[in-house]
């Protein structure tokens, strides 16, 4: 008989570069979430319309394919889901403004810096429970 799995939390990984779009997501994977990996903000957009209550982690560039930024992403994404964890990163100064809460790291970063991430999301959830309880 199989044993179930045990709900793991989700992150949104956003980035048009596939390398390090499936880096951020090896990476995640291996800190015990489920990844979703979009190339652009519109896709990503649609993932938070669907089920952005389940997703509480995302990590998004500036520059993406299509017409919408990561800080604009960013910017709906917090209204979606307040909660959200959001982590925008670019080779380059940030020029625009991030919703309040967001990070802005600048690249190159370290791989272990998405691993603490991970783990820091991940103790926050487990010490109170399902996202958005007391």
């Amino acid at each position: 008989m199989g044993q179930s799995k045990p709900c793991r939390a989700k992150a949104l990984v956003v980035e048009d570069d596939p390398m390090q779009r499936e880096m951020i997501e090896l990476l995640l994977e291996e800190s015990e979430f489920d990844v979703i990996a979009c190339a652009s903000a519109e896709a990503a957009e649609l993932v938070l319309q669907g089920n952005g209550d389940n997703v509480v982690l995302m990590m998004t560039d500036v520059e993406l394919a299509g017409n919408m930024t990561g800080v604009e992403l960013a910017h709906a994404a917090k209204r979606y889901n307040p909660d959200l964890d959001v982590v925008v990163t670019s080779g380059r100064p940030l020029r625009q403004r991030l919703p309040d809460g967001a990070l802005f790291w600048a690249k190159p970063w370290a791989p272990l810096d998405v691993i603490r991430l991970a783990e820091t999301t991940a103790s926050a959830l487990s010490g109170r429970g399902p996202r958005g309880s007391s």
